[in-house]
């Protein structure tokens, strides 16, 4: 009995040995910042100079990215999500872009699920494609923004609450109000100033109905709408343009090609408005 003990014993100590001496395995410390939303998240721009149509990297999550702690040394990764095109229904049921998950929802719940605490940052912008077809010809169709307004508010609900379900509470958050490119109407005529003026009242209703579902869901908001001066019709330029239509013109492509996209100037200024909320 003797010798199969003393083997017994000797085997048991190798094994020992083996798990002393087996290297510790390193919990992954990698950080990210989750993009998420419509082509102003992916950096859209339209064709400009010899430059095609296309998403950037000049965009604002872009822009933001690169600001953020862990960015340089690799520590912090960007995943952006940001799809052209996308509207707060297809956010939820897919068919803009193609996601392995079905839809941006569905792929940002399953990112977050699949790094618990690791997310350290996620911005979010969608909305405006559910209303930008509300301003046809040059006027504002009311009925449009409404239930463009009632959609979003439902939709977005939806959205918000699947994220926090999802991110265990850990990101720091943030939302964003829209900037008016419906402004450069302006330019027309005096029929223009008229729609030029309802378009940032009924804007004004659409970023409060987001902001206070953002706010419900713990998410801050970037006040893009005031980094535009959206509002700002009282004080003139030497021109006598408002500085909120000159603004609209100076940071987008609306003036110049009818785009309602901003340039990398415009994106930088996005960019420095949920900069803002990061404290």
């Amino acid at each position: 009995m003797r010798r199969p003990l003393i083997a017994l014993l000797s085997a048991a100590a190798l094994a020992a040995g083996a798990l002393i001496a087996a290297p510790a395995v390193q919990a992954d410390t990698t950080g990210y910042y989750l993009a998420l939303g419509d082509s102003l998240a992916a950096g859209y721009q339209p064709a400009h100079g010899s430059v095609p149509a296309g998403d950037t990297d000049e965009g604002y999550v872009n822009d933001l990215y690169a600001t953020l702690p862990g960015a340089a040394d690799g520590s912090l990764q960007l995943q952006n999500l940001g799809c052209s095109g996308e509207t707060t229904t297809s956010m939820i049921n897919g068919g803009i872009c193609d996601y392995p998950e079905g839809s941006q929802l569905n792929a940002a719940v399953a990112f977050l699920t699949a790094h618990p605490g690791q997310v350290k940052y996620v911005t979010l912008d969608i909305g405006a494609n559910d209303v930008d077809k509300c301003a046809p010809g040059g006027s504002i169709d009311a009925a449009c923004v409404l239930q463009g307004v009632g959609t979003i508010a439902q939709n977005l609900n939806t959205i918000l609450a699947a994220l926090k379900k999802a991110d265990g509470g850990t990101p720091l958050s943030i939302g964003m109000s829209y900037y008016d490119p419906f402004l450069q109407y302006w330019t027309t005529g005096v029929q223009g100033q008229v729609v030029a003026t309802a378009s940032v009242a009924l804007l004004v209703a659409i970023n409060a109905a987001e902001a206070t579902l953002y706010s419900l869901y713990g998410f801050k908001v970037a006040d893009v709408f005031s980094a535009y001066k959206s509002a700002n019709f009282s004080s003139k330029t030497l021109f006598g343009t408002p500085v909120n239509v000159q603004t609209i013109c100076t940071l987008t492509y609306m003036c110049s090609v009818q785009n309602i996209h901003p340039n990398a100037q415009g994106y930088q200024v996005i960019a420095n408005a949920f900069a803002a909320k990061l404290g």
